[in-house]
């Protein structure tokens, strides 16, 4: 019998090659199928990493808290007093926290695949929960980020209002977002594994370009070529839909909005397919 007749007598009896990437419609439904491991696979990590360090989850929230302090007492400082915000405290722990959000994901995603090599080549399930895993790590991780960061905005005086109900929306955006960078990112460090060295690098030039610590639009007022590019930034957009609706003094402009609708639907769409094209090589490269 030659290998032909017996993929066909396989095919006949509803066995798969392992490892073959089903068509993509498939394969959504075999990943909504198997979300419960995703979710399970991020508690844990979750409760590892937790474990692993005395102050536990305290870190999700201190991390953020020592940058905003390092940075704001830096850039505090030295820059010029023209390009900060009247109200610079909480223009700046906004955009750590938001940023913090962003760049976890980002260096998660990149490292769930390569970093997971004995699940991947001992199991049989979509290789998409992996990301995924990561991307709801950090979505649970992101909420007492928030709720510290609204106490935070409370102190240096900024009243609570309405509009701070618009973080929801801003935010499940940007996750959406972010599954696709950590899909993309997935896919591209199992292929050059050297990628996993510039991805922090990546994340600094996102940080210095999205206007964490000083006001794009005074900055680059003189200089509108740099200042539309920067504003083609999704996570500019994003910290500054959220500045908008939770600090005083910083507008929303509507293509904030366009761009971070189309940034959150074109890159989870384009990382989903990237990431299922390259199922078949994940564990074999």
């Amino acid at each position: 019998m030659t290998p032909t007749d017996l993929e066909a007598l396989a095919s006949d009896n509803g066995l798969e090659r392992v490892g073959a990437r089903p068509p993509l419609r498939a394969y959504i439904v075999q990943t909504w199928r198997r979300r419960d491991f995703a979710s399970t696979l991020a508690r844990y990590r979750l409760q590892a990493a937790m474990s692993e360090n005395r102050l536990g989850m305290g870190w999700v929230v201190l991390r953020p808290i020592l940058n905003a302090i390092l940075f704001g007492t830096i850039f505090g400082v030295i820059m010029p007093s023209d390009t900060r915000p009247d109200n610079f405290v909480a223009f700046l722990v906004v955009g750590v926290f938001i940023f913090e959000y962003f760049t976890k994901t980002m260096s998660g995603g990149a490292n769930s695949i390569v970093g997971s090599k004995s699940l991947v080549r001992s199991l049989s399930f979509p290789r998409i929960l992996l990301p995924i895993a990561i991307v709801i790590r950090q979505f649970v991780e992101l909420i007492p980020m928030l709720l510290v960061m609204m106490v935070i905005l409370l102190v240096v005086g900024e009243p609570i209002q309405w509009s701070w109900l618009m973080l929801v929306p801003v935010m499940m955006l940007m996750t959406l977002f972010n599954l696709g960078i950590a899909l993309i990112t997935a896919r591209l460090t199992v292929h050059v594994r050297d990628l996993s060295q510039i991805i922090p690098l990546v994340s600094r030039v996102v940080f210095y370009t999205s206007g964490i610590f000083f006001d794009l639009e005074r900055v680059l007022a003189d200089r509108q070529e740099l200042l539309t590019l920067a504003r083609l930034n999704p996570v500019h957009d994003f910290i500054a839909l959220v500045r908008g609706y939770m600090v005083t003094g910083n507008p929303i402009e509507p293509f904030m909005w366009w761009i971070a609708i189309g940034a959150a639907v074109v890159t989870s769409s384009f990382g989903l397919v990237f990431f299922w094209k390259g199922e078949e090589r994940y564990g074999r490269d």
